[in-house]
């Protein structure tokens, strides 16, 4: 199975980034605020596993922290806050009071950010930087965060809403990137600034898709074909409105508890194969191609 290229790059510039590992399975789902690209997410890192796929490394890159309740866990500690024990400890003594070396402690405290559960894990970003020179602190962590690339074999990235991640450089390289809308023509519009965002930005991607959540009727697939049929995004389909799913969303409950004959895991089931085979890969479908 590939090795997973961690996110191991914290900072170019002004811009925080994730780098992956040429060799690496990646899905990066974004998508402005309140289309369920979460939800999306909590249900690839739950077929990925339930298909014997794993290890699998869920990462939850948006600062408003949801992915862990999705997918059952708690997630107590961030990279984030990592960082800002990295930029104190880079003012500090070579050695900790307890004798051990900075790179030694920061690696310690990567592990303990890492919450495993079985055939995943789940890491979260965290919020962004705060003020000051972040220089030593991303250099080490992009050592440290790179190091533990070969447990993996799927990344599952839940980007931050919005237009941020891609502005700020979140994601750079990906196998998959996936633009999450709803049915809406201003929700369908959105996605589609982020795809020219993602090609002013030169983000890297093996092939780009769409997938319409909350689809009520075929028209939105229509819109979507033809809002997209200049560029390289395979429109993937879409995912019912489902009560079952808004009940248990109301509940904070984690998305593994579905009914296996639950029509949004089905119809994610479908594309996540599709897209996992490669059918429906475009080439080399970078975003600036």
């Amino acid at each position: 199975m590939p090795s997973l290229g961690w996110y191991c790059g914290w900072l170019r510039d002004d811009f925080g980034q994730i780098m992956i590992m040429p060799q690496t399975w990646t899905l990066s789902i974004t998508g402005k605020g309140g289309v369920g690209k979460t939800t999306i997410a909590a249900l690839a890192v739950s077929w990925l596993e339930a298909g014997g796929r794993g290890p699998v490394l869920a990462v939850d890159a948006d600062p408003n922290l949801c992915l862990d309740a999705l997918l059952g866990v708690s997630c107590a500690v961030t990279v984030g806050g990592v960082r800002e024990e990295a930029k104190l400890i880079s003012r500090s003594q070579a050695v900790s009071s307890g004798g051990m070396g900075k790179t030694e402690l920061l690696d310690m405290k990567i592990q303990e950010a890492l919450v495993e559960n079985g055939t995943f894990d789940l890491i979260a970003m965290g919020r962004p930087e705060g003020p000051g020179c972040y220089c030593y602190a991303n250099n080490v962590l992009r050592g440290i965060l790179a190091r533990l690339a070969d447990h993996y074999a799927f990344v599952v990235i839940d980007n931050e809403a919005g237009l941020e991640n891609l502005s700020r450089r979140t994601v750079v390289q990906t196998d998959w990137l996936v633009f999450v809308s709803d049915p809406s023509a201003r929700g369908l519009k959105t996605a589609r600034r982020l795809y020219d965002l993602a090609v002013e930005l030169e983000v890297k991607a093996m092939a780009m898709g769409l997938i319409i959540n909350r689809l009520r009727s075929d028209d939105a697939l229509r819109q979507a074909r033809a809002l997209f049929a200049d560029t390289p995004v395979a429109v993937l389909g879409g995912l019912p409105e489902d009560d079952e799913i808004a009940r248990r969303d109301a509940l904070s409950l984690p998305i593994f508890g579905l009914s296996q004959q639950n029509p949004v895991a089905l119809a994610a089931g479908d594309i996540f194969e599709r897209i996992h085979a490669g059918g429906l890969h475009n080439g080399r479908a970078g975003a600036g191609n």
